[in-house]
């Protein structure tokens, strides 16, 4: 069975998974790149975007690695809100952004792109980004066809992830708990009220100083709408 994954969804201790005044220029809002400083040094990411430096070399391992690393495994396609793929909001009157990623983004998956505002799908190195206008549901279905088998991974802003927990869409959710208040953002958590009742939950610290929280759909869970409670 193909199964919805979110991995390194990095929240605040007041629960904001982005902050606010996201722009070209802050893809994180005020947040800056405080969430993912526990990311940045990772062998996962520093083999993923080619960034060594004499401080990381090839990245660090240990506990956090083990977690980054996950992020690609039997991964067929991704789904993404329109604010991770870019800044803009509103119909697309400049269809010449290509995302955040250059030239070779680092899916190699299709990518579907949930937005308001639909375009022509895009084409991206070895990554075929689709611009849907579908709610989760829609979008899941569309997204499992594409994955060959593979699982689906939920990438997404905070908001995305939040609209498939409600719907009751994921099955495996890795949530990093980083040490800072951010006060302003977008929440990841509001509305979601006896969430941890369908879901194991296993917390592993890192002497990085943040927490990582996996949550597991309990077998006796399955998938789908829930009754209002």
């Amino acid at each position: 069975m193909t199964m919805v994954r979110v991995h390194n969804l990095a929240v605040s201790l007041d629960g904001f998974a982005t902050g606010e005044g996201q722009s070209l220029e802050a893809p994180f809002g005020h947040a800056g790149g405080r969430l993912m400083e526990w990311f940045f040094p990772t062998k996962t990411f520093v083999g993923m975007s080619g960034h060594e430096s004499e401080a990381v070399g090839s990245g660090t391992r240990g506990v956090d690695d083990a977690f980054a690393s996950a992020t690609s495994e039997r991964i067929g396609v991704e789904i993404m809100g329109r604010r991770k793929f870019g800044p803009q909001t509103g119909p697309w009157e400049d269809e010449s952004w290509r995302g955040w990623w250059g030239e070779e983004p680092p899916f190699h998956t299709p990518v579907v792109v949930l937005t308001h505002h639909e375009r022509p799908d895009l084409v991206v190195g070895e990554t075929t980004f689709l611009f849907r206008d579908l709610p989760p549901a829609e979008a899941l279905s569309l997204a499992t066809g594409l994955a060959g088998g593979l699982d689906v991974r939920l990438g997404g802003g905070p908001t995305v992830v939040r609209e498939f927990l409600a719907a009751d869409l994921v099955d495996h959710l890795h949530v990093v708990v980083v040490p800072i208040l951010l006060g302003r953002g977008v929440r990841l958590w509001d509305g979601l009220e006896g969430l941890e009742e369908r879901f194991t939950t296993e917390v592993t610290a890192s002497p990085s100083g943040v927490v990582h929280y996996v949550f597991t759909r309990k077998p006796s869970a399955p998938r789908g709408p829930r009754a209002p409670r």
